[in-house]
């Protein structure tokens, strides 16, 4: 037997069984190898399954600006991955407060830096849609209460207050801000998105306290479980959508042809040849002295699957898509559209 201390409690836990040390290692080892899984999946998606094709995007692809992509598409499952294990494994510290030795989700969130919730906290705050910012904030006040659970048993106002006193005046204020959105949606149908901005204030008081000891453990790990098994797919689907190549148009002026435009996707460009990848799946080189122009397309605005805005801000935006400037709009270039300049 040995103690975990937590500020002011401290408790006794068995040492964990030799399985679960095994287990850990092999998850430490396999994490590593599920970004490089994922590059891989994108060049063989991006390649239409053709080996030869995946080849070549390996053989020029720089391989920063495809972790690059993958970081700006993913940054939003870091600090889900972080609040989450704290918020189950501080549940499950409360609750069953002498046999957390064998819980991952426990030790995890007993092991977890204060520091580094706060940071998480706070790229989600920016990274997260608007709709998603009442979860977080329920997240940020369960994690709150459950610290006070831990630390401060002693102080029975000041854990009332965090428990119970701060999850309220949050919910409060949450739904005085989103509320115009939760009716607005209601009336256009959208009731997911009304959900997610006006029930998670409901469920705040609800997850800073401890649960039945008997039902403790399926109340954490069995969501655990499940949210283990969903994210990576998750992520592979919206990764396989992140663009990793910039869509281009060159003209080709061939001799004893008229110019003629080729678009698709910039793999490479060196002394000889101007490498592109086709809308088809076909690579192209087109020689270099054949090339008469290029430019960068943009990518195609994809439409909002929500119309809401709560106060002016659509649901689907996050603050650093508020925040960040943005390229002004400009006339389509013509060879975007697959047609040469016109030069009079």
């Amino acid at each position: 037997m040995n103690e975990i201390h937590t500020g002011a409690v401290s408790k006794e836990r068995v040492l964990p069984r030799q399985s679960y040390r095994s287990e850990l290692n092999w998850l430490l080892a396999v994490l590593p190898g599920f970004p490089l899984l994922l590059l891989v999946l994108r060049l063989w998606y991006l390649s239409r399954q053709d080996m030869p094709t995946m080849l070549v995007l390996v053989q020029y692809i720089n391989p920063l600006g495809m972790l690059g992509a993958l970081f700006i598409t993913l940054s939003w499952t870091i600090p889900a991955v972080i609040l989450v294990v704290r918020v189950l494994g501080g549940i499950l510290l409360v609750s069953v407060p002498d046999r957390t030795g064998t819980s991952f989700l426990a030790v995890a969130a007993l092991r977890m830096p204060g520091w580094v919730v706060v940071i998480a906290a706070g790229i989600a705050a920016f990274t997260w849609q608007l709709r998603m910012i009442p979860l977080l904030l329920m997240l940020v006040v369960a994690i709150l209460g459950l610290t006070a659970v831990q630390s401060f048993q002693g102080e029975r106002w000041l854990m009332r207050w965090t428990t119970i006193g701060v999850p309220v005046l949050v919910g409060i204020l949450v739904w005085l801000f989103f509320w115009p959105g939760v009716t607005a949606a209601v009336r256009a149908g959208e009731y997911g998105t009304a959900i997610l901005l006006g029930a998670p204030p409901l469920f705040g008081p609800l997850l800073t306290g401890p649960v039945p000891e008997r039902w403790a453990r399926i109340a954490t790990h069995w969501p655990a479980v499940v949210a283990a098994f969903a994210l990576p797919f998750v992520v592979g689907v919206v990764f396989l959508r992140a663009p990793v190549l910039p869509n281009s148009a060159i003209e080709v002026a061939t001799e004893g042809e008229p110019v003629r435009v080729v678009r698709g996707q910039l793999i490479s460009v060196d002394d000889t040849s101007t490498t592109m990848l086709e809308p088809t799946g076909e690579v192209t080189f087109v020689p270099n002295g054949e090339v008469k122009s290029k430019t960068l397309c943009p990518e195609p605005d994809r439409a909002p699957d929500s119309a809401i805005a709560v106060r002016g801000w659509p649901v689907e935006a996050s603050a650093l898509q508020w925040i960040a400037p943005t390229r002004e709009a400009a006339g389509i270039d013509p060879r975007c559209l697959g047609r040469p300049l016109d030069r009079g």
